[in-house]
């Protein structure tokens, strides 16, 4: 019995020893993991900075001349942007591999304070040249100023040119009619709408035949009637009623339009604008009582 009893305990303590080397082993296999962990951290971390800092200096290489180094850059900066998403989509599993990136990283910082070395002494013989170009530029400026003030001048001399082609009139009035021609003072009985203006004298314009087009829109800004569409400022635009007159440079005073009333008109404000060769000749707005 007692022989029994102590290899009883004797396989206790067995159990014991190896449960405890267990633990042991897993508890120093799980330091290691996180001592990993942590050093990829850091490293991500020295990678990122690397990036930043080739970016920022990205647009400095149309400086470099020397095909060779800005190849090494290049290479340096493709290399940095792949280890740098190894570190933060790859889990590291070795010592090994972190020290391959801690070597890896010593070297591409080497070729980046390299490199800008390089920039900094173009930097110094390009701002000799910048400032020669500032000068110039200044010059050039100077150059484009007066000539942009002739540009102006002879723009304001072709617009007052085309103005003095413009057709002009006057005088534009608004008047509801009754069935027989006479004046409506309500303009819900109004029968039609007579719209009377004068074309004053102007040599500068070109004679000939001219088309004047009517837009009358009423109190709730929609237009009256749609007879047909004109081109104006290169869009189609429609118009209430038109008429063809003969110019001959000569004033022509009373010339009326006419617009048949198919429904009601409302009180309130009437806006009348007329067109012609392309130009708004006049707006003028008028308000009717009930």
């Amino acid at each position: 019995m007692v022989i029994l009893a102590l290899v009883g305990v004797v396989a206790w303590l067995g159990f014991s020893v190896k449960d405890s080397n267990e633990k042991q082993q897993a508890q120093q296999a799980q330091i290691e993991q996180l001592q990993l962990q942590n050093d990829q951290l850091q490293l991500a971390g020295e990678y990122q900075q690397l990036d930043n800092d080739f970016k920022n200096y990205e647009n400095q290489a149309q400086y470099i001349k020397n095909d060779s180094i800005l190849q090494k850059y290049n290479e340096a900066k493709d290399k940095v942007e792949k280890l740098l998403v190894e570190l933060k989509t790859q889990k590291i599993q070795s010592n090994k591999r972190i020290k391959e990136l801690q070597d890896e990283i010593v070297t591409l910082k080497g070729i980046m304070r390299h490199y800008v070395a390089i920039i900094d002494s173009l930097g110094k013989e390009n701002e000799g040249l910048k400032l020669a170009n500032d000068e110039l530029t200044t010059e050039n400026r100077q150059l484009a100023g007066r000539v942009a003030d002739v540009s102006q001048q002879n723009e304001k001399l072709n617009k007052r040119m085309v103005l003095a082609e413009k057709l002009n009139v006057t005088g534009v009035t608004l008047t509801p009619l009754k069935s027989n021609g006479k004046q409506e003072k309500k303009i819900t009985k109004a029968k039609q709408l007579m719209v009377q203006f004068t074309i004053p004298q102007n040599n500068s314009t070109p004679v000939g035949e001219k088309t004047i087009y009517v837009r009358i829109t009423g109190p709730e800004g929609s237009l009256l009637a749609q007879r047909g569409t004109f081109t104006f400022e290169g869009s189609s635009v429609a118009y209430t009623e038109r008429k063809n007159i003969e110019y001959a440079g000569e004033e022509i005073s009373g010339i009326t339009i006419y617009h048949n009333i198919s429904a009601t008109l409302n009180p309130g404000q009437y806006t009348v604008e007329l067109f012609a060769d392309n130009y708004r000749l006049a707006s003028r707005s008028f308000t009717f009582q009930k």
